[in-house]
């Protein structure tokens, strides 16, 4: 079975939940609702990783943003291709007020309640990697 290893990470700001639709652009999830995401490129440190797609997906730079909580990384099945796995390295921030700018990969957002997460089409299993930082 291929790994791949990606970081997901939330922002929630004022009790809301920030969730991104994937573009048409992107190669995989298109159109799904998802957190922002990218893959750990070699050894990069996921910590790391999430702060840079958090500037390249939604341009809030890292003074902007506050680590709530990490969880342990966990395996999801792809059900996009055969034999692959994801390998999610989830993070929590907190951003008061950011103004979102979005790059190609993303063609909307939405700041939710995150009980409502459920009512969204979204990647699989973003609930359960929601649920392993709350």
């Amino acid at each position: 079975m291929r790994t791949t290893k990606i970081v997901t990470s939330f922002i929630k700001n004022n009790g809301k939940l920030l969730i991104l639709k994937r573009s048409d652009k992107v190669k995989s999830m298109k159109g799904l609702w998802a957190g922002i995401s990218g893959i750990i490129e070699k050894n990069e440190v996921p910590l790391k990783r999430a702060r840079i797609e958090i500037f390249e997906e939604v341009g809030i730079t890292e003074d902007m943003i506050k680590l709530v909580r990490s969880a342990e990384e966990m395996r999801v099945n792809s059900p996009q291709y055969e034999n692959h796995e994801w390998e999610i390295f989830p993070f929590l921030f907190e951003a008061e007020n950011p103004i979102i700018k979005l790059n190609w990969e993303n063609s909307e957002y939405k700041w939710i309640n995150m009980e409502d997460l459920k009512n969204y089409n979204t990647v699989p299993s973003l609930q359960k990697v929601l649920f392993n930082l709350l």
